[in-house]
């Protein structure tokens, strides 16, 4: 296969991207990549965690020489790790850095679980079915908040009796 960089060299690095269910896959040489900053010399081939610190860092823009530059200097206040440090470590420091990156980390998550940034897991059958509804009653007391906060009382009304529903649906499935 041939480098789609520049059309002349053997490409030997391959890539597949995949967003959205649709796989883009790229073909290029070493000589090219290294040209791009995409090469580590001495490994012949890419680290696992530059492809993935890509992720941590989509928002910072890229400058001459293909490097990136801290856009925030936020700061663990358990541990002192910085965001760039992690972003270069690639794991935190401690439990607490979950929390003090958190503004960065949802966004990330987003694009990586496709619009998602909570986890669901997976439920056995013979008890999914209430945790289902447990979720559907807190989020719809969710809106509900909401609607209440906008002073939208008759849209509220409806969603409170569906809450109900779902609450009696639930309480019956537990006497079952």
């Amino acid at each position: 296969m041939i480098c789609q960089e520049c059309n002349k060299r053997k490409a030997s690095l391959h890539f597949a991207k995949i967003i959205n269910g649709e796989k883009t896959e790229f073909h290029i040489c070493e000589q090219c990549a290294k040209e791009k900053g995409e090469y580590f010399p001495g490994t012949n081939s890419f680290s696992i965690h530059q492809l993935l610190s890509g992720l941590l860092n989509f928002e910072q823009p890229i400058q001459k020489g293909h490097e990136h530059t801290p856009v925030s200097k936020l700061e663990c206040e358990k541990c002192g790790m910085t965001y760039e440090q992690f972003t270069q470590a690639g794991r935190f420091g401690c439990a607490h850095c979950y929390k003090s990156f958190e503004s960065k980390l949802e966004p990330i998550l987003k694009r990586v679980h496709s619009g998602n940034h909570t986890h669901a897991g997976k439920l056995p059958e013979r008890i999914g079915g209430g945790i289902q509804i447990q979720r559907q009653i807190d989020a719809l007391k969710q809106q509900l908040k909401s609607l209440i906060e906008q002073e939208e009382f008759e849209q509220a009304a409806e969603l409170r009796d569906e809450i109900r529903l779902l609450e009696k649906q639930k309480n019956e499935q537990k006497e079952g």
